[in-house]
C-alpha cells in the first residue's frame, strides 16, 4: 500500500518538474493584443463562465519583412504543468510585413465546466499549419466550472493519496516500525510532504486565491517536501525488540548506527 501511494504522488510530484510549460516558440514573429469579452486580458484575471460564449478578439503585429500565415487560434488552460483545457478554431488569415490584422472568435465553452475551475494560467496562440506558435498572449482565467470538474477530481484524489500517505508513516512511527537509518526514515516522510504541497497549490487555484504558476508550485511542493524529510529525520529511534523469559523482560541490544550504514 505505502509504494502504491508513493507512486500516486510521485506521479503529481512529476506533474510539476518534469512537465513541459506551455508551448511558447522562440521562433514567435507576432505580436499579440488579446481582449475577451472586450476586456484586455494582459496582467488581469479573466472570468470565464462556460454557460456562456465568450468573444475572443485578437490584433497581431507583424513586425518582419515577410508575411505570415496564421492557420488556428487555441484558448488553453494550464495547471501543474498539465493542460486542463484547449480549444482550437480553424480560421485561416494573413498578417502582412509591417502590418496588422484583427479577428473576433466566438467561443463555445460549454464543456468547460466538466474540465476545470478555479485559477488558472491561460494562453491565447496564433498557430500555422504544422502547429507551431506564431504569437501568444498570457493571463489568468478565472474558470466557473464544477468542481467534480477534471481538475476538481484530480486534486481530490492527490487529498485523498496525501492523506494516506501520512497514515501509513505515522502509524509506522507509532508502531516502531521506521528504520533505524535517519535518512531512510525521512525518506519514508517524503511522498506526504510532496502531496501536501500539490494539494496546497491545487487548493488555492480552486478556492480562486492564488493560481498554480511555477514561480509559486514549484517552491510550496519543495518546501513542504522538505519539512515532511526534516520531520522523518528526527523522528525517534525506534524502540529495541524485547523478548520474555519468565517474568522477566529481557531488552535486546540495538546494534550500532554504522552496522545499519554499511
Amino acid at each position: 500500500m505505502g509504494r502504491v501511494i508513493a507512486a500516486g504522488v510521485a506521479l503529481g510530484l512529476c506533474a510539476v518538474l518534469l512537465g513541459a510549460p506551455p508551448a511558447s516558440a522562440e521562433s514567435a514573429s507576432l505580436r499579440l493584443q488579446v481582449s475577451i469579452d472586450q476586456r484586455p486580458i494582459e496582467d488581469a484575471t479573466i472570468p470565464i463562465d462556460p454557460a456562456n460564449q465568450i468573444e475572443l478578439q485578437v490584433v497581431a503585429t507583424n513586425s518582419g519583412t515577410a508575411p505570415v500565415k496564421v492557420r488556428s487560434v487555441r484558448l488553453s488552460g494550464v495547471a501543474l504543468a498539465l493542460t486542463f483545457f484547449a480549444y482550437d478554431t480553424t480560421a485561416p488569415f494573413e498578417v502582412p510585413a509591417r502590418g496588422s490584422v484583427s479577428r473576433t472568435f466566438v467561443l463555445d465553452l460549454g464543456d468547460l465546466a466538466g474540465q476545470a475551475t478555479g485559477l488558472l494560467p491561460s494562453s491565447v496562440e496564433l498557430l500555422d499549419a504544422g502547429r507551431v506558435t506564431l504569437g501568444e498572449a498570457t493571463t489568468v482565467a478565472d474558470v466557473r466550472g464544477s468542481f467534480w470538474s477534471v481538475y476538481g477530481v484530480f486534486g481530490l484524489a492527490m487529498l485523498v493519496l496525501t492523506i494516506l500517505a501520512w497514515v501509513t508513516a505515522l502509524l509506522a512511527l507509532a508502531r516502531h516500525r521506521l528504520a533505524p537509518n535517519r535518512w531512510r526514515r525521512g525518506v519514508r516522510f517524503l511522498p506526504a510532504g510532496f502531496g501536501t504541497g500539490l494539494v496546497a497549490v491545487i487548493s488555492l487555484s480552486v478556492l480562486r486565491l492564488v493560481p498554480p504558476e511555477p514561480a509559486i508550485e514549484i517552491p510550496v511542493v519543495l518546501g513542504t517536501a522538505a519539512i515532511a524529510f526534516l520531520l522523518g529525520y528526527l523522528t525517534p529511534h525506534p524502540a529495541p525488540p524485547s523478548v520474555t523469559e519468565g517474568d522477566k523482560t529481557v531488552q535486546l541490544p540495538v546494534p550500532s548506527t554504522q552496522e545499519f550504514t554499511r
